[in-house]
């Protein structure tokens, strides 16, 4: 039986989620664990800027690095990912030390955060510990281009994929009205041929967001047999990709995308503008 923790019990570690982009996306109960904190370990797409609501704490960086242009990524190489067994030994030390310890995560520490190896490690060290949720990254993405997931009469249904799996093949499928694939930025044009395969008709409406929840977020509109022209705009940045009735344009319906209906830095091939005075106003022109 899973034992949870009670708000009075001894609770020595929290799971934060940081949420998908700029600090002001964590929620209340996260930035008051933080404020909380002896300990952090954070992962790479945290933003820095929640470092001050704990400014007192030791900050410990345990990223995975798979991306360019994210807040920790390593500036001329240097820093290698950080491996899970190390993680969990951290945070078995410091809260064995005494410390209160917030292992920060980006998005939602459920969403495909390695979030089981930790909790299991905690449990054999029989240490308390709470799971704070999080912003996740396809919600962000369908915010920031105001495309719900879920339609009434239509998408009654969503699905959250990784597109790779943990033996490093790509896998897709067809499972709901709406599918958002994770960690599919370096595969778009293998995608789209494995999306095609497994019954999603070519045209389907596409939607490929990288940086969602950032000012320098960028959106791109395909069709599924179209996916692999997003390849430029998005190689190296966190991107989510959406699939079927959450990828369609509000007061549209599922018709075929024209891949020309696309950013315009996606529709001239040239990578991202390094962000304006004002990241805002570019973050705003770079959506559909």
């Amino acid at each position: 039986m899973t034992h949870v923790a009670t708000p009075g019990a001894d609770v020595r570690v929290a799971f934060v989620g940081a949420g998908p982009g700029e600090a002001d996306l964590i929620t209340v109960r996260g930035a008051a664990r933080l404020q909380e904190a002896d300990v952090v370990l954070f992962d790479s797409l945290a933003d820095p800027a929640l470092r001050q609501l704990a400014p007192n704490a030791r900050w410990i960086d345990v990223g995975k690095r798979g991306f360019s242009g994210v807040p920790h990524a390593p500036r001329g190489g240097g820093k290698e990912n950080t491996g899970q067994d190390t993680i969990n030994a951290l945070l078995v030390k410091h809260a064995q030390s005494g410390a209160q310890v917030v292992r920060l995560k980006g998005g939602d520490p459920s969403v495909f955060g390695r979030l089981e190896e930790e909790l299991a490690a905690l449990a054999t060290a029989g240490i308390e510990c709470e799971v704070v949720p999080g912003v996740t990254a396809a919600l962000a993405a369908a915010a920031a281009t105001q495309r719900p997931l879920t339609r009434r009469g239509a998408g009654r249904s969503v699905a959250l994929t990784t597109a790779m799996t943990q033996s490093g093949d790509l896998v897709a499928g067809r499972h709901a009205d709406t599918e958002s694939f994770y960690m599919a930025g370096k595969q778009l044009a293998a995608l789209s041929r494995r999306l095609v395969a497994a019954g999603w008709p070519a045209e389907t409406p596409a939607l490929v967001v990288s940086r969602a929840g950032w000012p320098d977020q960028i959106a791109s509109e395909h069709g599924v047999g179209t996916l692999g022209d997003a390849t430029v705009l998005h190689s190296g940045r966190p991107t989510v990709v959406t699939i079927g009735v959450g990828a369609t344009a509000i007061g549209t319906s599922a018709e075929p995308i024209d891949a020309s209906r696309m950013t315009t830095a996606s529709a001239t091939g040239a990578a991202p503008a390094a962000a304006s005075s004002d990241p805002r106003a570019e973050a705003r022109s770079s959506t559909p």
